[in-house]
């Protein structure tokens, strides 16, 4: 038993995950006695290697919030597709609440052009070459869920091949 608890800490540790707080938020909920408080964080988790995600942690200290924001973000992961150019394959737009995301792939050498948390979110992802747009909010909870709701929304051609049980070849035709 103790082995395999072993065994499961070091697989984690080997895939260096890394996190991120996008947002740290005192907040209050009014009770009977008065108003009590808590913190909000917004963690983002990724390995850069194609893999991301993002979570809420509240609690009533600003590390039990982290921590809790980060088991929230392993949960909730996301696989991205990455091109050789550590790009996206294609265009793609994403929505999160009042959020919307705009992406398109970029050229080696642009960099990751995007702000907020949109930039962290594809950051950890391990893309290093695109261009991304928010619109319509600013709120870096919705907009982080928005770029992960694109990223998870995309297809390589192998994956529209499949779909449409045709050799791959045949797509270019």
């Amino acid at each position: 038993m103790a082995n395999r608890r072993k065994n499961n800490k070091a697989k984690e540790k080997e895939t260096d995950w890394q996190e991120r707080v996008v947002q740290i938020r005192r907040v209050t909920k009014v009770v009977k006695g008065g108003k009590k408080l808590s913190f909000r964080a917004i963690v983002v988790v990724g390995n850069e290697r194609g893999q991301v995600g993002v979570g809420v942690g509240k609690a009533s200290d600003v590390i039990g919030a982290v921590r809790k924001g980060v088991v929230d973000g392993k949960k909730h992961l996301v696989n991205v597709p990455l091109t050789k150019a550590n790009s996206i394959p294609h265009p793609v737009n994403g929505a999160g609440g009042g959020a919307k995301v705009m992406m398109r792939p970029a050229a080696p050498g642009t960099g990751v052009i995007a702000g907020g948390a949109v930039r962290t979110v594809l950051e950890l992802a391990g893309v290093r070459n695109i261009l991304a747009k928010q619109l319509g909010s600013d709120n870096p909870l919705n907009n982080a869920r928005a770029a992960a709701n694109a990223l998870a929304s995309l297809r390589t051609l192998s994956d529209v091949a499949e779909e449409r049980d045709i050799p791959l070849e045949n797509l270019y035709a």
